[in-house]
């Protein structure tokens, strides 16, 4: 499956960095904060056809599909991603591998032990080696290898080119300890994720110096420490391919070789039938052909009812007949191209389809998930309301619904940024936001100002009855005479009552707004702009509520006219009074008009159920909002970046779903999709959106790896604010703290209680909103053991093989 939306290299990638300009977040008070005991949490199991390793054969070739090349084998370094993790993952010591149920698990084939000795005066932890533990060379692994990849992870020398430093700056030296294979790690302030350190380990080689880690490790790996090692990477076949490690101590690997094979998504279905590759992350529609060629491999020879021509009607088929053999010869040979370009694509389908046969889907949840973004640096969401509003308005189940439960899944909406369902310390936190509540959201909006006869409002700087306005009324009467002084005088009043009536009606709001209105204002100047804009004429560009799509159109019946944000229809004739006010200053009637519309849309819907229509009918469909809501003459629209990608269809209609969602309570949405390959680069992490979705993978170590993603940014040098991962620029000094707490917090039960606060407060900012954990579904070779659909857990490369021993060989003499 495609990993679009993930950023690259986020596998405790903390060092990225971003530039903007941030406001202030206000906290409400929490629900859901308390010590309560963690919820007993079930994830959904591995899906990986285990077997017992005496029932696997030796030798044979598997062909492992990833996404493309990897840019490097360092790990380290900002550019590694999914491919890098993957491989490096068969090569290289980890000394603490997730297990299924996402927490560090010691790894025995490394370690003996590993636990904290001292607390007092200062953190101790002491590693002992398996004395079996050697690089490929023949050296063993001991304390030089620990103190290196120290020295070039610690951020003490800018010459290393490293993405993250995470821990390793809180080491303040490394010792041998009573022997060779002892190694003691001594702290300068307690590190309560230790555990994350050291894996993968390089070999000091790798890390001894600044020119070997930045560019040694990038194409090759010389020595290594896994139950395989690196024969060759080629990128003219696109292939990294792995054999034997000849010095591995652990249990020997089943494989002969490993080949990991770059193949695009889009390209996997083929790649499959053609027997190229044996294991591959897969998206829903290829898991649905496997799914009909396993169906249809016991239908006894009958025709599919499915693919190319399919669909053709026997009428169709038989009018396709008659002119392929009529008598007008041109349309006649048109015709039966048409049916000879058919024939072939069933042919082709039905042999793609038999071939798949050969072939499983095994299903689990990715150890990512899926959240909505929501840009908090400037415009309307810069207003902690309107973030709530939109988080109140989804429907989370729903949206879970949508991605899982057709795959068979459990649908059930994540309650946590800080662990997935099934891991320890997991609890739903969302209850410090609110569940889904359309009412209180188009409250919040209400109380921020956003009105829906606020589209067409002045701006409050230049409300009538302003110097400069007074000033051209007076200027334009000199012209034209004495003889309209009557008119002049009435002018003069009129203008001056509703001057009076307006500042009254404004002065609370410009009080309340304060410093943070005016700047919000001039970014909603800024990013508005023209109706022509470049984002306008974007060929992916389109406004929800805008396109006169079927439902586009706010409905209007009983529940339009007791909307929040408009409870009476005394509330319209009011409205409709203020906007005359300065229609009748001005000479410009469109405000009257725009407001003239509005009540007489509710006239049409208002009134009690059933005064339009005979006793019985159905009540229309109820509508939370009639048109879009506005503030200071600005419509509330938001910009939703989306994927334009093939393997993005999921993410796209989870997207439109939101922004129908979003519609109800009167948030329009401007909805731009951009390619894959710039999504994240040009607009996440650039800031470029104001609504997006992303995903985060899970972690063991959430107070290490989740404070640059939700960190308050910080001042720099030259103003700006430095972001680190959080690309939502949404953060609290509360939230930094509880971080900070629980990352020195050598008690693991405090430390997820400090980080279950933290969670909390993260749902009240509302910066980020998990949705989902992610479908993991891998197309396998139904004779692979071992392997697929892994969850939270490492890989166990050793034990992956065919549990057929006619099924060993290459993919080329296995041709289906």
């Amino acid at each position: 499956m495609s990993h679009v939306g993930v950023p690259r290299g986020t596998v405790r990638k903390r060092r990225s960095l971003a530039l903007l300009t941030a406001g202030v977040l206000t906290i409400p008070a929490l629900a859901g904060c308390s010590s309560d005991s963690e919820e007993t949490s079930r994830g959904v199991p591995q899906d990986i056809a285990p077997a017992a390793r005496d029932r696997v054969a030796d030798g044979s070739t598997v062909n492992w599909a990833v996404d493309a090349m990897p840019t490097t084998l360092n790990a380290f370094q900002a550019d590694a991603d999914s491919a890098t993790t993957r491989i490096t993952g068969a090569l290289l010591p980890t000394l603490f591998p997730m297990d299924a149920t996402g927490q560090p698990k010691l790894n025995p084939d490394y370690l003996e032990s590993a636990k904290i000795i001292e607390r007092e005066p200062k953190q101790v932890v002491l590693y002992k080696l398996n004395q079996q533990a050697v690089w490929s060379d023949g050296r063993e692994i001991g304390a030089p290898d620990f103190v290196a990849q120290w020295r070039a992870l610690s951020g003490k020398d800018s010459a290393f080119w490293t993405a993250r430093n995470s821990g390793y700056e809180r080491i303040q030296k490394i010792e041998r300890g009573a022997d060779d294979l002892q190694v003691r790690v001594t702290f300068a302030k307690p590190y309560a994720d230790w555990r994350s350190l050291f894996s993968p380990l390089y070999p000091k080689e790798v890390t001894g110096s600044p020119d070997t880690f930045n560019d040694g490790a990038r194409t090759t790996l010389k020595n290594t420490a896994g139950p395989f090692q690196l024969k060759s990477v080629s990128k003219a076949k696109g292939t990294v391919t792995l054999t034997r490690n000849p010095r591995w101590w652990g249990d020997k690997a089943k494989l002969d070789t490993l080949v990991f094979r770059a193949v695009a998504p889009k390209d996997r279905t083929k790649a499959l039938a053609d027997g190229t590759v044996h294991v591959t992350d897969v998206d829903s529609t290829t898991a649905n052909r496997i799914a009909l060629a396993l169906r249809d491999g016991n239908n006894g020879g009958q025709p599919l009812t499915h693919g190319p021509g399919a669909d053709l009607t026997p009428a169709a088929a038989l009018r396709s007949w008659a002119l392929a053999n009529g008598s007008d010869e041109e349309q006649a040979e048109i015709a039966r191209a048409a049916r000879e370009k058919t024939r072939k694509a069933v042919a082709a389908y039905g042999a793609e389809q038999k071939a798949l046969r050969s072939y499983a889907v095994r299903k689990s949840l990715e150890p990512a998930y899926t959240q909505l973004a929501l840009n908090g640096e400037s415009g309307p969401l810069a207003d902690d309301r309107v973030r709530r509003a939109v988080a109140r308005a989804l429907d989370r189940q729903e949206l879970a619904e949508t991605v899982l439960k057709p795959l068979g899944l459990p649908a059930k909406p994540l309650g946590s940024h800080l662990a997935l369902a099934g891991q320890p310390g997991y609890k739903d936190g969302s209850g410090a936001l609110g569940d889904q509540n359309t009412e209180e959201a188009q409250a919040l909006l209400a109380d921020a100002g956003w009105t829906r006869g606020g589209a067409a409002e002045k701006p409050k700087d230049t409300k009538a009855g302003s110097e400069a306005e007074k000033k051209g009324d007076k200027e334009d009467e000199e012209k034209k005479g004495t003889d309209k002084a009557e008119d002049k005088d009435e002018k003069k009043t009129d203008k001056t009552e509703a001057d009076t009536d307006a500042e009254k009606k404004t002065e609370d709001k410009e009080e309340k707004a304060g410093d943070e209105d005016k700047e919000e204002k001039k970014s909603d100047q800024a990013a508005t702009g023209s109706d022509d804009s470049a984002a306008s004429r974007a060929e992916g560009l389109y406004i929800v509520g805008q396109d006169n799509k079927p439902g586009a159109r706010p409905a209007q019946g009983p529940a339009a006219s007791s909307s929040v944000l408009s409870p009476s229809h005394t509330a319209a004739v009011q409205s409709l009074a203020l906007l005359r006010q300065p229609s009748a200053v001005s000479g410009d009637t469109s405000a009257a008009d725009t407001a003239a519309k509005v009540t007489a849309q509710d006239k049409q819907s208002g009134g009690a159920p059933g005064a339009y229509a005979p006793m019985g009918t159905a009540a229309p469909a109820p509508a939370s909002v009639n048109g879009p809501l506005g503030k200071d003459g600005k419509t509330l629209t938001l910009r939703f970046v989306l994927p334009s990608g093939p393997g993005s269809q999921s993410l796209r209609g989870v997207g439109e779903r939101i922004a129908t969602m979003l519609e109800k309570i009167g948030i329009g949405t401007e909805i731009t999709k951009v390619p894959d390959e710039s999504y994240f680069k040009d607009h996440i992490a650039s800031g470029d959106y104001d609504l997006a979705l992303y995903s985060w993978p899970a972690t063991a170590y959430p107070a290490t790896d989740g404070r640059p993603i939700y960190a308050k940014p910080e001042p720099a040098t030259d103003g700006s604010l430095l972001v680190e991962q959080n690309y939502t620029r949404v953060g609290t000094d509360h939230i930094d703290q509880l971080f900070d707490q629980a990352v020195a917090e050598l008690d693991e039960k405090a430390a997820r209680e400090l980080m279950k606060q933290a969670d909390a407060r993260i749902w009240a900012a509302a910066g980020s909103i998990p949705l989902f954990q992610r479908p993991q579904l891998v197309a396998v070779d139904k004779k692979l053991a071992n392997v697929g659909a892994f969850g939270f857990a490492a890989p166990r490369y050793q034990d992956i093989g065919f549990t057929d021993r006619q099924a060993a060989g290459s993919p080329a003499d296995r041709k289906k």
